[in-house]
């Protein structure tokens, strides 16, 4: 049995960890898929609300719209995907699937009946009608 003894020195230990990766090539690892998040924009005019609501990644199939009274709820399966190759090699491959939603009120009760939803290019638009308010009648006290 023999005995060994190795000195510490933090010099050369230092070095050879700063030099471990130093011939190694460095990758950009910055994160391209994000949690998502529904952006929405909403403007109102005397007879409705339009509101566009950013769904990138998201499916017209996948998207889902409730009205009830004045909450509008929005929500979505969205399924992101980006793939970095270096001729056939993949270099990173990173996904995102999940479902998203957002819920808002309104300062008046939706027509749902009447109320109109496309969607274009990520892009989810409403044009949510005013309900009409019920106009109050003064009684006539006898």
């Amino acid at each position: 049995m023999s005995n060994h003894l190795t000195r510490f020195s933090p010099s050369l230990d230092s070095l050879d960890d700063l030099l471990h990766g130093f011939f190694v090539r460095p990758m950009e690892f910055q994160s391209p898929v994000t949690t998502p998040s529904i952006k929405v924009d909403v403007k109102e005019d005397a007879a409705a609300y339009q509101v566009h609501a950013e769904l990138p990644g998201a499916k017209k199939e996948d998207i889902h719209v409730a009205v009830e009274g004045n909450t509008v709820s929005i929500s979505a399966e969205i399924k992101q995907e980006k793939e970095v190759k270096e001729g056939e090699r993949v270099l990173r491959s990173e996904r995102y699937f999940g479902k998203v939603a957002r819920s808002f009120q309104l300062a008046q009760e939706i027509d749902d009946g009447a109320a109109v939803a496309k969607f274009t290019d990520g892009v989810l638009e409403l044009n949510l009608p005013k309900k009409a308010s019920a106009t109050s009648k003064r009684l006539e006290i006898q």
